[in-house]
């Protein structure tokens, strides 16, 4: 049974994190194309966004988390702590190497997608933490 609840938890987590993925990629977009900021704001502003919905969603319908949000917030900011500055870190020098922003970005996502699915059901709401 674990190995489905896991699986399905996966899934759900897949699917939030795609629509957060969307509303990165649009604000990211906008950022850009329209406001024409560089890489690193325009990064780490849609990145915040995403952030706030993936938590939201994932802890009400992926990880089933009513309990003790303040905490699960918490070790979602420490996460992001060492994740955001690393990731504008290689993303401004990789942009500065002339490698498109947009590569970069998606490449980013899937380090992001997938490190966090492991921290959120391991760390964050694994069923001690609730």
């Amino acid at each position: 049974m674990e190995k489905k609840q896991t699986f399905l938890q996966f899934i759900k987590y897949a699917l939030i994190a795609a629509s957060a993925g969307i509303i990165q990629v649009v604000s990211f977009s906008l950022f850009e194309e329209v406001l024409h900021l560089p890489y690193w704001p325009s990064y780490l502003i849609s990145l915040t966004l995403s952030v706030l919905w993936n938590f939201t969603f994932n802890r009400k319908y992926t990880f089933k988390s009513a309990n003790n949000v303040p905490k699960a917030m918490f070790q979602v900011f420490l996460y992001y702590l060492v994740f955001t500055p690393l990731s504008t870190w290689w993303g401004h020098a990789l942009t500065s190497l002339g490698i498109n922003d947009y590569v970069i970005l998606v490449f980013t996502m899937l380090v992001n997608f997938i490190t966090e699915f492991l921290f959120q059901k391991y760390v964050v709401f694994k069923p001690e933490n609730n």
